[in-house]
C-alpha cells in the first residue's frame, strides 16, 4: 500500500517539471516606430549619426560593432526617495520620520544621520539603468530599449521593456535630422 502512495506521490510532482510551451517575450512588445526602412544610407554612415544622436541625449556609447550594424548605450540616473521597500528604516525623508512616544499618545522627534556606513536614506536612493540597442541592417533599423532599477544594495527591483513609440519616434527624428557630415 505504501508503495502505490509513494508512485502516486512521486508522478504527481513529476508533472510539475515540464518545460513551458511558450517562451518568454517582451512585454510590452516593441512598438512599430522602433523598426524603419534604411532610406538610402549606408549602415556606416547610419550608425555613425546614431552614436552621435545618443551622444546628444545623454547615453553613453558601451560598444559598437561596425562588421554588425550594432550601436549599445547606456545612461543612469539617481531615483530620489526610491529607497528600499522591504526596509521600514530606509524609506524616511532628509530628517527622517521615526519618533518617540507610546501607543495611542503624542510623538515627536527627529532623527540626522548623515552618511555613517550607509545609514542615511541620502545614499540609499536607487539608480535607474537605460539600455538602448540600436541595429542597421541593409534593409532595416531596429531599435530596443530597457530599463532596470536597482536599490542602493545593487539588487534589481524593477526591469521592463521600454521600446516605445515616443523613444523611437525621437530618436529616428534625431538621426534623420543630422548631417551625415557632422557624424564622427
Amino acid at each position: 500500500m505504501r508503495l502505490w502512495l509513494l508512485l502516486l506521490l512521486l508522478s504527481v510532482l513529476a508533472g510539475c517539471q515540464t518545460s513551458p510551451s511558450v517562451l518568454p517575450m517582451a512585454d510590452p512588445r516593441p512598438a512599430a516606430e522602433c523598426r524603419w526602412p534604411v532610406a538610402g544610407d549606408s549602415p556606416d554612415s547610419l550608425l555613425r549619426r546614431a552614436v552621435s544622436a545618443l551622444e546628444a541625449d545623454g547615453f553613453l556609447i558601451s560598444h559598437t560593432d561596425l562588421s554588425l550594424g550594432l550601436v549599445g548605450a547606456e545612461r543612469t540616473r539617481i531615483l530620489p526617495g526610491y529607497g528600499d521597500f522591504h526596509d521600514p528604516w530606509g524609506r524616511s525623508g532628509f530628517f527622517g520620520h521615526h519618533g518617540l512616544g507610546r501607543r495611542g499618545g503624542l510623538s515627536s522627534g527627529v532623527g540626522v544621520i548623515v552618511g555613517f556606513g550607509g545609514f542615511s536614506s541620502i545614499n540609499r536612493d536607487a539608480t535607474e539603468l537605460e539600455r538602448v540597442s540600436l541595429a542597421a541592417g541593409a534593409e532595416e533599423v531596429r531599435v530596443s530599449r530597457d530599463i532596470q532599477v536597482f536599490d542602493w544594495r545593487g539588487g534589481l527591483r524593477q526591469s521592463r521593456s521600454a521600446s516605445n513609440s515616443d523613444f523611437c519616434g525621437h530618436l529616428r527624428s534625431a538621426i534623420e535630422a543630422m548631417p551625415a557630415e557632422e557624424a564622427p
